[in-house]
């Protein structure tokens, strides 16, 4: 039977408990994944993360996840760190793995979580600090599609326009089109295909991407972009298990938009 272990410093350890609702009716805990590459180990290296304690008192913050880390931030332990920005499920910032499902802090409700609320960085990715993970990987990824509009016709005085059919294509008739994707990465990290091949598969997140612009009737570079993606490891990972779909907060498919791909690609040969 095969055995696998996590490599050195990378298993989770009981972390510190603090109780900062006595008294409170209404109680949570949230259980938050901690590290920091700067606290070295005896050997000089970065020790193993933990997972720290939070019991706080609801009543004194927002109905968000992102609204109780936000208090156990500036009221309880400074020292936490994380990503957030517009907190409103548009910028992607606060995407995290709550409860074992990667979403929006800011559009989780707290108590929509049974029991403690488990916070973890967003899977496979490398970790900067706590609950930011390191994105470098998937923006070198997004750029390598070269996300622009690209055309050789002569431009016009004002704009490349289309159709209310071309543009429902790209929004969505039901507003959940690929161009309302906000590269939050939930859907890549919960992809087991870009946990194994991360570094070749480009993933669900950035195969959206590439089928917005494929699928952009102002976009003069079709043929181009599927050659780009021609390659038995950028594209063709892609299993359609639908993990990527089932785990959207935005309510996008993923796999659909690759689904589409796949269908240009057979279409022209």
């Amino acid at each position: 039977m095969a055995e696998f272990t996590l490599p050195q410093n990378s298993k989770i350890q009981p972390g510190r408990k603090i109780d900062a609702a006595k008294g409170a009716k209404r109680r949570k805990t949230i259980k938050t994944y901690r590290w920091d590459p700067d606290a070295l180990d005896a050997n000089g290296e970065p020790g193993n993360p933990r997972l720290d304690e939070y019991t706080i008192d609801l009543d004194k913050c927002g109905p968000m996840v992102l609204d109780a880390l936000l208090y156990i931030k500036n009221e309880i332990d400074p020292t936490l760190t994380l990503r957030r920005s517009c907190r409103e499920g548009i910028c992607g910032s606060c995407a995290m793995n709550i409860d074992g499902t990667n979403t929006l802090a800011c559009t989780k409700a707290t108590e929509d979580c049974k029991g403690d609320v488990k916070v973890t960085p967003l899977p496979h990715m490398p970790v900067v600090k706590d609950l930011v993970p390191d994105l470098k990987h998937v923006y070198a990824q997004y750029t390598s599609i070269e996300p622009w509009l690209k055309a050789d016709s002569p431009a016009p005085d004002r704009e490349r326009l289309q159709s209310a059919e071309d543009a429902n294509i790209l929004n969505g008739e039901d507003g959940h089109g690929p161009a309302g994707c906000i590269l939050c990465f939930c859907c890549s990290t919960s992809c087991p295909s870009y946990w194994w091949n991360g570094d070749r598969f480009l993933g669900p997140a950035i195969l959206l991407q590439a089928w917005r612009w494929i699928a952009d009737s102002r976009d003069e570079a079709t043929g181009e972009r599927l050659d780009a993606l021609e390659d038995p490891f950028k594209l063709y990972r892609c299993h359609t298990i639908m993990n990527c779909t089932n785990t959207c907060p935005k309510g996008l498919n993923p796999a659909k938009g690759i689904a589409e791909i796949k269908k240009l690609m057979v279409a022209r040969r």
